[in-house]
């Protein structure tokens, strides 16, 4: 009689109960994000070009054509005719040129003045004082910014008005307060955007190792000439940032100007002018695109001379 045989089973695999495969299209794409950097940069930066291209640059163009429109004198409706009429007044009137020239003017006064009291500020800030001190100045710093625009205008109106703080002030030693004029203008704007002059300096500051310094001094070194040949050279890209932000931030504003500035027209007070009042869009797009070209011409020369290499 044959004896039957069984076969005892096997030890179970390894590892537990056996896994599912991942599915090959999710896989593939895994993969494929995987080898290539740039398919996943340029995921990541898909949605944020196209809402800068929406929001700016679409926006430019709307500009620029709204500007090559005009506007029916008998039913002040805008005409889609286009014309170089609005571009063509803007760029030879008198009193386009002047206002041109005067707003250039403020904003080249405030970024000046942003940059002689920022450069000790950040200096002291990021050289001389303490850990602890250098926290808590640079919250000084910034508190200004939380604070409504409107708020500071307004409160440099009252100092600025006759009897004011400012007058009070200056009358022991025979100094008046400019009133409301361009001086006031350039003062309050020279307030509003300090800080976006001295974050960029404190930055810079910073980079400076404190070693440069203490060579500058060991080899006989002034003061002074520290600053010119070591540390400014180094300073250069930093300062041109805070000027980028102030010049521009200065050059494109309106509301200080009719706050503080009495009967001062810049160019963003006559956009206004001609957005509300004169019900005239197609001539407000064309001067705004003084400001913007502006702004092209500088960085453009900025970049020119290598200066934002280093940011």
């Amino acid at each position: 009689m044959a004896m039957q045989t069984t076969t005892a089973p096997g030890p179970a695999p390894a590892g537990g109960p056996e896994r599912k495969p991942v599915p090959p299209r999710k896989q593939g794409i895994s993969a494929l994000l995987h080898r290539s950097p740039r398919l996943r940069l340029a995921g990541l930066l898909t949605a944020p070009a196209a809402w800068l291209i929406l929001v700016y640059i679409a926006a430019l163009a709307a500009l620029l054509i709204t500007a090559l429109w005009t506007v029916d004198t008998f039913t002040g409706k805008v005409s889609t005719t286009w014309t170089f009429d609005n571009i063509r007044t803007v760029l030879t009137t008198s009193v386009y040129q002047v206002i041109t020239l005067r707003t250039i003017y403020i904003a080249v006064a405030v970024t000046v003045i942003d940059m002689v009291i920022a450069l000790p500020i950040a200096f002291f800030i990021a050289k001389v004082a303490t850990a602890r001190w250098q926290k808590l100045l640079v919250i000084a710093v910034l508190m200004p910014l939380w604070a409504s625009y409107l708020v500071k205008a307004y409160a440099w109106r009252n100092v600025l008005a006759e009897g004011g703080l400012l007058e009070w002030l200056g009358r022991p030693i025979g100094l008046d307060s400019p009133g409301y004029s361009e001086a006031a203008v350039i003062l309050t704007l020279a307030y509003i955007w300090l800080p976006y002059m001295i974050l960029p300096i404190h930055a810079g500051f910073e980079r400076v190792p404190n070693s440069m310094l203490e060579a500058s001094g060991d080899l006989g070194a002034k003061p002074w000439t520290t600053m010119r040949l070591v540390m400014l050279p180094i300073l250069v890209p930093s300062i041109i940032a805070g000027t980028i932000f102030t010049f521009s931030l200065s050059l494109g504003d309106y509301i200080t100007a009719q706050i503080v500035g009495g009967t001062t027209q810049m160019l963003g007070t006559v956009v206004y002018a001609n957005v509300g009042a004169a019900n005239n869009l197609p001539l407000a797009a064309a001067v705004s695109l003084i400001p913007i070209v502006i702004i092209m011409i500088y960085l453009f020369v900025v970049r020119r001379t290598g200066a934002l290499n280093n940011l």
